[in-house]
């Protein structure tokens, strides 16, 4: 009876551990598409900072699904248009849309949302939502800038929880040249954690 038990125990285990190394794969496949993706829209737009070739000196963390954060949204209505600095001295409009609440190792950490005002009037970007953030990563191996996030209004549940995956974090252009407006994240969404997730510093040369 003992080894029935014993075998029916390693089984169950063996199924666990497979079905989480799928879940991984799964996730792994997922971001790495994902990157693709974004590699290639720096060849097809015109303005971008990037060639083909720098392409391949873009640098990321490994994917990890414990970055894969399901927050807390809260709605902040009737928050007044602001002007949001960027690295290039000029300023857009923006406004405050909500915030979000996550745990990460035991402690509580808020971001803001914001909605570009240009944005609203437009069919293709009028459900945007823009999470700019800076963590203590960087200057070291991170743009020293922050970094962003693009999300959407139906990411939001009906439950009021929107999932946030930081492995899609992404640098600013002025990561990799002069003459683009990057917006400056707020001193509300510095944040004392690591995000060791996303993208890296670029490994080429900025250019001037």
């Amino acid at each position: 009876m003992l080894r029935i038990l014993l075998l029916t125990v390693c089984l169950l285990t063996s199924l666990v551990v497979l079905v989480a190394q799928k879940t991984d794969t799964a996730f792994t496949s997922g971001i790495a598409r994902h990157r693709e993706h974004y590699k290639e829209e720096f060849v097809i737009e015109t303005r971008s900072p990037l060639t083909e070739q720098d392409t391949a000196l873009l640098d990321f963390f490994s994917p990890d699904p414990s970055w894969l954060i399901a927050a807390r949204f809260e709605r902040t209505p009737d928050t007044e248009p602001f002007d949001m600095p960027s690295y290039s001295g000029r300023s857009a409009k923006y406004r405050q849309y909500g915030t979000i609440y996550f745990e990460k190792s035991g402690k509580t950490y808020s971001l803001q949302l914001y909605q570009n005002i240009r944005f609203l009037t437009s069919q293709k970007y009028y459900d945007y939502l823009f999470l700019p953030f800076n963590d203590s990563t960087n200057d070291d191996s991170t743009y020293g800038g922050g970094r962003y996030l693009d999300l959407r209004l139906g990411d939001i549940g009906s439950d009021n929880i929107l999932t946030v995956d930081f492995n899609k974090a992404y640098n600013p252009w002025c990561a990799y040249s002069d003459g683009y407006n990057c917006p400056i994240p707020p001193a509300t969404n510095h944040l004392d954690l690591a995000v060791e997730a996303g993208e890296k510093k670029f490994r080429g040369e900025k250019k001037h």
